[in-house]
C-alpha cells in the first residue's frame, strides 16, 4: 500500500457499537475487529488524521427507518432495541473524533459525512467495521461514487457469516477499493 497522507486521509469505521459487536459474526468476531479497529485509529490519532465513527440507530418507533417493500424487511424486535444499542463500543471514541449517525446502510445518504471529509480536504478513506457486506461495502461504494479513494482494511472487518465477508472482500470490494490488512495502513514519513 502506497504510504498515507494524514492531511487527505481519514478512517471511517462502521458500526462498531454495542448492538452489534456483540453478535455472532464471522470469519472473526466483533470483538476482534474492534481490537484491530482500536489500533487502527489511535494511529490514525497519532498522525493527525480524522477518525470518523459511524453508528446506526432508529427512533424507538422506527418511524426514520428504510420501508420500502423489500422481502426481508427491517423490523423493529419486540419491546425495541435494547439499552445501549447503538452506543459505540467501550473505550473506541476519543474527544476530537467525527461522530455520525446513519439510518441506513451506508454513511453517506441522509448524514453529513461527506462534508465533514470535504471540508477536511479528505480525499482517501480507510475502512472498516461491521458488516463488510452491509454497511461496510455500502459506504465503500457511496465513497467510490462521491470520488473517493478507498482502502478497506480486511482484519478490520466482518460479517454475518464468513461466505458473506469472503463474498464482498473478493468479488466486489476489489473492484471500488484497494483490500488490505490494517497494519499496511502507514502515513509517509511515519
Amino acid at each position: 500500500m502506497p504510504d498515507l497522507d494524514p492531511r487527505t486521509t481519514a478512517l471511517v469505521l462502521i458500526d462498531l457499537q454495542n448492538g452489534i459487536v456483540g453478535m455472532p459474526l464471522a470469519p472473526r468476531s466483533g470483538a476482534e475487529v474492534l481490537a484491530n479497529a482500536k489500533v487502527l485509529a489511535e494511529r490514525f490519532r497519532q498522525a493527525g488524521a480524522p477518525v470518523v465513527l459511524v453508528r446506526v440507530a432508529f427512533a424507538e418507533d422506527f418511524a426514520d427507518a428504510p420501508r420500502q417493500p423489500v422481502d426481508q424487511p427491517l423490523t423493529r424486535p419486540p419491546g425495541g432495541l435494547p439499552a445501549g444499542w447503538s452506543v459505540l463500543a467501550d473505550g473506541l471514541a476519543q474527544p476530537k473524533d467525527i461522530l455520525i449517525t446513519k439510518r441506513n446502510w451506508g454513511a453517506f445518504h441522509g448524514t453529513e459525512l461527506d462534508l465533514q471529509l470535504r471540508r477536511r480536504g479528505v480525499r482517501t478513506i480507510v475502512l472498516g467495521g461491521i458488516a463488510t457486506n452491509f454497511g461496510v461495502e455500502s459506504t465503500a461504494r457511496e465513497a467510490w461514487q462521491h470520488g473517493y479513494e478507498v482502502i478497506v482494511a480486511e482484519d478490520a472487518c466482518t460479517s454475518m457469516s464468513a461466505e458473506l465477508h469472503d463474498m464482498s472482500v473478493r468479488f466486489i470490494l476489489p473492484r471500488i477499493a484497494r483490500v488490505r490488512k490494517s497494519a499496511d495502513a502507514g502515513f509517509a514519513g511515519s
